[in-house]
């Protein structure tokens, strides 16, 4: 018995309805459920859905963590007989694998720890509470009063493909009238069957719709009708159908178009995602409506294959993303930005529901990386205080104790050694041995170190002392490991390095060991913050030793060039520099104080030799951030502006509506937000609003006007109240316009709105105006 009391279910791993009377005798003052079914699950009183989530609950290792929906139902239930009910669903908790579901590449040896159900049945716990108007209390738990019924969803895939047989639905169910007598009552889930996972109030805001879209015909392409909802994204389908009793409906998503107008589910170079959305009609020529269930479809189009008597109409897509607020608008004159803006708002959007996942279609994972390299760029835009609490509440459910093992190709077990941080949390299917060639795709200080970098922005964005407190001894343990991995040369390398660099220039040792430092110099911070002087003296003294070794074999003279700079350490027989390797350490503070000004010329040489940003995931947003610190505003405008890749333009040319998966057209991935960093500069750069204290509580306003733009708007309503900062181009100068809340110190600077235009500082007139 969990803390919601008995776990119930109807005894199988398929999708199924729970409800139960309830008869209430007294005036109701306040009513509370707590809810939980596993995978998937909606909750219900008297025939009304209570609250409009989707997904609930939050995707965690149940074995771990699981957590509960708290809902006030207070509004929901009445005097007399009342029904409460859910319909349960697959998810993670029991994946099923009609249709596609992820298999690792070619490319990767056989996986020896393949995905594994969390039970052997799907299991509901419900709580309701409620409080009379008299002061008196009555709890009611699930139990085998309970009654159960197959539900009409009877295939539920993870990855988007849902079977839905009308045939099966209950109309009604969930209201006092309804005929129940042919459901069961509900079993009572064994103690040794019970899910073994810390029961938690559910952290993050829930899975919603954000926005519908109403499918567009486009054309009959082998007797199929292909819609276009023009916009890309993770959503809900729902349409209405008419036809014969057991005749089927197939819908088929995908991202992209072939040549002749069918959709396309090949992803690049990988899989055919054949996903696919069935709905059996339950009725003879009556409107029956359709609606997804306990997944969710991606992409843009849909091709529908149905028989010829069989009619369909109102086919809407329903984009679903977390709930969270929206903080942070951009708005100009010149569109290009607003159209490269929205490419990596509608793919963070895409892939924001309980974890940050890489991408809706091929993978649905919970990568890492993003959650620190993205975190700006999120944070400005959206409230992500408490997506970010969960993201490393599963990092830390997720690191490695001393006596986790998994196995390898021998089945002999492996122990990865305590304080690794999986490169995936939750991981549901983890592949733990390294790739020949590639190295780890499980161990990976990039990804791992978002313990610590993910921490770190939450802090300087949000300003509570308590996300250093939960996450610092999960971090000095993550740093242990890392120890343990350094190279006789002083090195990190086991890695992925800069991936998805467009040239695979990886400099993994370069790459890797600058965030060793970095790991080592903000936990030092930490270690401040928490007056733990002990842990800050030697973190201090650690990241110095790797300061030290990485400069005496990386910081080397370019006699050709006549200035001091990075080499790759990968590349042994030439003096080869890549735009990353010359920015992290710059960005960072690795560099020694008497060659910065070299190095921050070699960086220029970098980009101004590619004539573009040529770097991966990892690099970018220092790439991107060391321009702007370096007054390259003018390189950023002209890199981002290219119309050929790689360039976040170029996507918007290719006819995309979020960002890519790498620099190219016809990406494998069409929906990864992973590259967007260039949304931290919209705002840090052009509109130049730069936290100098956590909490925004300091800031500094430095604008940029790009050439091409005349007139800019940028709104971000951090936790010390809402910054906004306004340029206008005028015939003889500028027009700048910045609000800042009461209480927040603030300082503008004109250095850089001087110098876009040539001008001096008494042609910018200044209006500053104080938000109380």
């Amino acid at each position: 018995m969990g803390i919601l009391g008995n776990w119930i279910t109807n005894k199988t791993a398929k999708p199924f309805y729970a409800r139960r009377i309830i008869k209430i005798c007294k005036q109701v003052l306040h009513a509370e459920a707590k809810v939980c079914g596993l995978g998937q699950f909606h909750f219900y009183i008297n025939g009304c859905k209570v609250e409009d989530h989707e997904l609930d609950p939050g995707w965690t290792d149940y074995h771990k963590l699981i957590e509960y929906v708290t809902f006030d139902v207070t509004s929901y239930l009445k005097e007399g007989e009342n029904v409460i009910g859910a319909e349960v669903g697959n998810g993670w908790f029991y994946k099923m694998d009609e249709h596609y579901t992820f298999k690792f590449p070619e490319f990767m040896p056989p996986n020896p720890n393949p995905y594994k159900p969390f039970g052997e049945e799907l299991v509901l716990a419900v709580e309701v509470m409620i409080t009379y108007v008299d002061g008196t209390m009555e709890v009611i738990h699930a139990d085998e009063d309970f009654l159960v019924k197959e539900h009409p969803v009877v295939m539920s895939n993870v990855y988007g493909s849902e079977t839905i047989d009308g045939r099966k639905n209950q109309d009604g169910w969930c209201t006092a009238g309804f005929n129940a007598t042919s459901w069961e009552n509900a079993s009572i889930v064994t103690k040794e069957k019970e899910p073994t996972g810390r029961m938690i109030d559910q952290i993050q805001p829930p899975v919603k719709v954000l926005h519908s879209y109403q499918g567009e015909y486009l054309n009959n392409v082998q007797s199929k009708d292909i819609y276009d909802f023009t916009q890309n994204m993770s959503g809900i389908l729902e349409f209405e159908v008419k036809g014969k009793v057991g005749d089927a409906i197939h819908l088929y998503p995908a991202e992209k178009l072939t040549k002749n107008g069918d959709v396309d589910q090949m992803a690049k170079g990988w899989v055919n995602l054949d996903s696919c959305i069935t709905y059996i009609i339950g009725q003879d020529d009556v409107w029956e409506t359709c609606r997804m269930k306990f997944t969710y479809f991606a992409g843009r189009y849909v091709a529908v294959e149905k028989p010829e008597n069989c009619e369909m109409r109102n086919l809407t897509a329903h984009a679903i993303s977390s709930a969270y607020e929206t903080d942070g608008t951009f708005t100009c004159d010149d569109k290009r930005y607003e159209q490269i803006y929205s490419l990596v708002e509608k793919a963070v959007e895409a892939n924001m529901v309980s974890v940050h996942t890489d991408c809706p279609t091929i993978e649905r994972f919970a990568w890492q990386e993003p959650n620190h390299l993205m975190a700006p760029s999120i944070m400005y835009m959206k409230n992500g205080r408490k997506l970010w609490e969960k993201f490393l509440l599963d990092m830390r459910t997720a690191q490695h104790t001393e006596q986790d093992y998994f196995y390898d190709f021998a089945g002999n077990r492996v122990y990865p050694g305590d304080g690794l941080m999986p490169s995936q949390c939750p991981c549901y299917i983890p592949n733990v041995l390294p790739v020949p060639g590639m190295g780890s795709f499980y161990d990976i200080i990039g990804w791992g170190s978002t313990c610590i970098l993910g921490t770190y922005w939450h802090y300087m964005f949000y300003g509570d002392k308590k996300i250093i407190e939960d996450n610092y001894d999960a971090g000095m343990r993550y740093l242990e490991h890392l120890k343990t991995k350094v190279t006789e040369k002083g090195f990190i390398n086991h890695g992925l390095g800069d991936w998805g660099n467009p040239k695979n220039e990886l400099a993994r040792e370069n790459i890797e060991t600058a965030f060793l430092y970095a790991d080592a110099v903000t936990l030092a911070k930490f270690a401040k913050i928490l007056e733990k002087l002990e842990d800050k003296k030697k973190l201090e003294a650690y990241a110095e030793q790797v300061k030290k070794n990485y400069n005496e074999k990386l910081l080397v003279w370019n006699a050709e060039k006549g200035y001091w700079c990075y080499r790759t350490w990968d590349h042994a027989d030439e003096l080869f520099m890549t735009q990353a390797v010359e920015a992290l350490p710059l960005y960072w503070g690795l560099v020694p104080e008497d060659k910065e000004v070299d190095v921050v010329k070699a960086f220029y040489d970098a980009l101004e030799t590619e004539g573009a940003f040529v770097s991966g995931e990892i690099g970018l947003p220092y790439v991107i951030q060391t321009a702007r610190k370096y007054q390259m505003n003018n390189l950023i405008c002209q890199f981002i502006l290219r119309k050929e890749h790689p360039s976040y333009y170029a996507f918007v040319l290719d006819g995309e509506t979020t960002l890519g998966e790498y620099w190219e057209t016809n990406p494998r991935s069409h929906c990864h937000d992973m590259m967007g960093h260039i949304v931290e500069w919209y705002y840090n750069g052009i509109a130049g609003i730069q936290a100098e204290e956590p909490g925004f509580r300091k800031i500094k306003i430095c604008p940029y006007l790009p050439e091409s733009i005349h007139e800019f708007k940028c709104i971000y309503r951090s936790v010390a109240g809402e910054i906004s900062v306004q340029v206008k181009e005028e015939q003889d100068g500028m027009v700048l316009q910045v609000k800042v809340p009461k209480g927040v110190e603030y300082q503008i600077d004109t250095t850089n709105l001087e110098s876009s235009r040539e001008i001096t500082a008494e042609k910018i007139k200044i209006y500053q105006v104080i938000v109380r």
